[in-house]
């Protein structure tokens, strides 16, 4: 089967990509996009930057400067896994120039080759075979053993020589989840037993310590005795991935129980309002409970790619909706954010408040802010994430298990399992209603996703017309050709507010509407948002272009101040009142205005912008 993830054992099993086919919509736009546009964009900047060039000038020419970080090799790692899904004709090539670089014995690096295994902590080479061994995976599953998979394999028995009897790890997992898929893929037990050791060495410490502490690697504590996600988001995401799959495949409950706790309590506490992982820039990492500042929110791209593919894996092991839920949000809300609407320009870092409208650029960013998106980056993991995660977003869609097929992820497309076809039609996220139609019928259990947010949802089929409560809606019988299945989810705008515990946001609120969240954007700063106020009145819809936007009623604070920005209370007896009829402390005038809103994932495509997720609300005040 075509799917990143493909346990043995669980209580969902995936649907590939062979069985999935997303069709124009929300979804499938951008799975086209990947393979039109953004896998060859990837490509030509890597050439363009020596990336390849590394490959190809390793064994030719020794003396010639390595371009790029110690850990570029995984990027071209990233876009063939990108390459494999999309069956890209570009594939073999590139793969063959990777091939010729390995070493005999499998070691494969462009950066340490001379210099092997001295770097634990910062060098990446176990890293980077992770991302190998990841794309000789999904070309195993899409095509078959070929010179790439040949070139993953030696890799991955290197790695079990060198380092199944020592104490040694990477200071950036991922190629724990990369051996376990490897190990599902052709049932070589050492590849398993390798991932465990890897994992259960975690925080023994394996690692040195450094300015960030231990807990930046995640080895301050052995992964089951960790309370909470913590240290760099994108490192956190990732070895708990390879946790999830080493408990399935071996059976360790205790694992995947510590695993889960994890997840609840840093979703509880450390995760944004789209699903962004990370409140650090310095360290790339998750703040302590509850800190979570907009202006500084990090929210790394990849961080919301290793959260979606942890909760794939946790759904599966589990059944339990919530882990949809979060990976819808971060789906919308961070992964479709990244990407320009043309593919050429992504971003890094998604916060979810921008004061200064960015400069322009069409070089390479060296920095990662996230003010605005860039062609590529000195650290470009992020647009190859996108292209590999796009590529292989139809295996995320749906599940099956005995009883039926099972629709996490609402967009168009058809979905066929033993002997079932079903075509999915769908305005979603702009629309609620969602349609089933069924094209081979069997009996089974049909069940479409109803989110946390979808409180009043309904689902009818032959005749019957009921309530659908947040979980799953099942519709279950002897399905007939025509049959049609009608789920209607109640995507009105919503106002959102923050747990007061969050410093950060007293006296705020934010918009959203279905799974989408909704931001202020203000394209050379008219009006200026740090002079608005929003009125808690119910948003006004309006359709643009195919997107909803949102207009909400708000208040211009007067920008006029003398000497001193902090205002004296007024006397509770005689409140400055606002035309509107709402108390002004400040005794300045102002007027209520409309402010329309954009989706988020949409903002800083017109341009230099500032933007705010989260708006002082007036009429909310802590």
């Amino acid at each position: 089967m075509a799917s990143p993830v493909l346990p043995s054992s669980g209580v969902l099993s995936p649907l590939g990509l062979d069985s999935v086919r997303p069709a124009p919509g929300f979804w499938g736009d951008r799975v086209a996009l990947s393979r039109e546009v953004i896998i060859d964009h990837c490509r030509e900047w890597m050439e363009r930057d020596g990336w390849i060039g590394n490959f190809r000038e390793l064994n030719k020419n020794p003396a010639r400067p390595r371009q790029g970080r110690e850990f570029s090799d995984s990027e071209i790692y990233k876009l063939l896994e990108a390459m494999a899904w999309a069956d890209h004709p570009g594939l073999p090539e590139l793969a063959a120039t990777v091939a010729r670089a390995q070493e005999e014995d499998g070691y494969l690096n462009t950066r340490w080759h001379d210099d092997r295994y001295t770097d634990f902590e910062w060098g990446h080479e176990l890293y980077c075979y992770g991302h190998l061994i990841q794309a000789g995976v999904a070309r195993l599953r899409m095509h078959g053993e070929d010179e790439l998979t040949t070139v993953a394999r030696r890799a991955a028995d290197h790695v079990c020589r060198r380092f199944m009897d020592t104490s040694e790890t990477c200071g950036h997992p991922v190629v724990e989840m990369a051996l376990v898929e490897l190990y599902r893929a052709t049932g070589v037990e050492r590849y398993l037993e390798m991932a465990r050791r890897f994992v259960e060495r975690r925080g023994a410490p394996a690692l040195a310590d450094i300015a960030f502490g231990r807990a930046y690697f995640q080895d301050d504590l052995p992964v089951r005795k960790a309370e909470v996600f913590r240290g760099h988001a994108v490192r956190a995401t990732y070895l708990a991935c390879g946790a999830v799959d080493v408990a399935v495949e071996t059976g360790d409950t205790e694992l995947l129980a510590a695993i889960e706790a994890q997840w609840d309590r840093t979703v509880a506490r450390r995760v944004h309002l789209t699903g962004g992982m990370g409140s650090h820039h310095a360290d790339e990492a998750f703040g302590e409970d509850f800190e979570l500042p907009p202006d500084r929110a990090y929210a790394e791209t990849c961080a919301g790619v290793g959260s979606v593919m942890l909760a794939q894996r946790l759904l599966l092991a589990t059944g339990d909706v919530r882990y949809a839920d979060l990976a819808e949000r971060t789906l919308f809300n961070v992964l479709a954010t990244s990407p320009a609407l043309d593919g050429r320009s992504f971003f890094y870092a998604n916060p979810l408040h921008v004061r200064v409208p960015a400069t322009p650029s069409e070089g390479i960013n060296q920095g990662v802010e996230g003010d605005l998106r860039s062609p590529w980056f000195t650290v470009s993991c992020c647009p190859n994430n996108i292209a590999r995660t796009y590529a292989s977003l139809a295996a995320y869609l749906a599940t099956s298990d005995a009883s039926g097929v099972q629709i996490h992820h609402h967009t168009p497309g058809e979905i066929r399992h033993d002997g079932l076809a079903l075509r999915v039609e769908t305005g979603y996220p702009w629309s609620g209603a969602v349609t089933v139609r069924v094209l081979e019928a069997r009996p089974a259990r049909i069940s479409l996703r109803v989110p946390a947010w979808a409180s009043g949802a309904r689902i009818s089929y032959g005749g019957t017309d009921r309530p659908a409560p947040a979980g799953y809606a099942v519709a279950e019988g002897d399905w007939q050709v025509g049959d049609e299945i009608r789920l209607d989810l109640p995507v009105t705008p919503r106002w959102t507010f923050p747990d007061n515990r969050v410093d950060a946001l007293r006296g705020c609120a934010a918009v959203e509407r279905g799974p989408v969240v909704y931001c202020a954007e203000s394209v050379g700063d008219v009006p200026e948002l740090a002079l608005v106020e929003a009125r808690m009145s119910p948003p006004v819809e309006h359709l643009v272009d195919g997107v909803v936007e949102l207009d909400v009623r708000s208040t211009r604070i007067s920008p006029e101040t003398d000497t001193w920005p902090y205002i004296p209370a007024q006397p509770a007896e005689q409140p400055a009142e606002r035309p509107d009829g709402d108390p002004d402390p400040s005794g300045q005038p102002a007027s209520p205005e409309t402010l329309r809103l954009v989706p988020y994932h949409r903002w800083g495509n017109r341009g230099p912008a500032t933007m705010r997720v989260w708006l002082p609300a007036a009429d909310r005040r802590v």
